[in-house]
């Protein structure tokens, strides 16, 4: 599975868990970290716990090895870093605050027949 693949698996978990506002940015070009940023607004805490432990289950079976999570301790942000995919969720204040999108203004989104769907 490719890196644009695992991104939009985790993608697709997201959205079968009910997360908010998907969006997908292609970094390949600005980026030395990681291919696709995928961002993710859950509904509350306990959201952004779940939706982050689906993100990181969705990349663990796509690759060798696990992806490493940040954030769980307070779940307001949380990273799941799946190398070629780095997954962002977040509560709505702190995306809010932290504008991922602006700050990557620069990538490319990614159109995702399940980001589209996202609410």
């Amino acid at each position: 599975m490719n890196s644009k693949q695992q991104a939009m698996a985790i993608v697709g978990a997201l959205e079968d868990a009910k997360g908010h506002d998907l969006c997908v940015l292609d970094v390949s070009e600005i980026s030395s970290f990681a291919d696709y940023l995928v961002i993710a607004t859950g509904t509350s805490d306990r959201h952004v716990r779940t939706l982050a432990e689906r993100a990181r289950e969705t990349a663990s079976r796509a690759a060798s090895e696990h992806p490493r999570v940040e954030g769980l301790e307070t779940c307001r942000w949380v990273l799941v870093d799946a190398f070629d995919v780095v997954v962002h969720v977040f509560v709505p204040e702190a995306r809010d605050f932290y504008a991922l999108e602006r700050l990557w203004d620069e990538a490319d989104p990614v159109d995702s027949p399940h980001a589209a769907g996202a609410t």
